[in-house]
């Protein structure tokens, strides 16, 4: 099963530079890629290639990052759905801990997401 990471990141020029080229360097191809930045931090949200080495590659460089399984789901691409799900879910006491947008194709927005109690989502999305 895909893992996808949630790096902890300064919120610095080249912060992002730094952590593509460790990951570049070994060879990981990053396939999918989110990212963003408040107050001193910001995270990267990501896939790759290779998840055992980029998790390897990740402690061995001491980045702080959460791992999990992809749940992949979709919404009605209308304003409101996204609200809905992410609803559904922290009523339930699960916690998203990474969402990335895949693509945008017929009506739906198609998301990767990872959570804290990969189960309880699985049941409440149907995956």
């Amino acid at each position: 099963m895909a893992k996808q990471f949630t790096v902890r990141l300064k919120n610095e020029p080249g912060a992002l530079a730094r952590l593509a080229g460790r990951l570049g360097e070994d060879g990981i191809d990053i396939r999918d890629l989110s990212a963003g930045a408040v107050g001193n931090y910001g995270c990267a949200v990501l896939t790759t290639h290779d998840d055992a080495a980029a998790a390897e590659i990740l402690r061995k460089a001491r980045y702080k990052f959460v791992e999990g399984d992809v749940i992949n789901t979709s919404v009605e691409d209308r304003p409101g759905a996204l609200a809905q799900l992410t609803n559904r879910l922290a009523d339930a006491g699960v916690n998203i801990t990474g969402l990335i947008t895949l693509r945008r194709h017929q009506g739906k927005a198609e998301l990767a997401i990872t959570v804290d109690v990969i189960d309880k989502a699985r049941r409440i999305l149907g995956s």
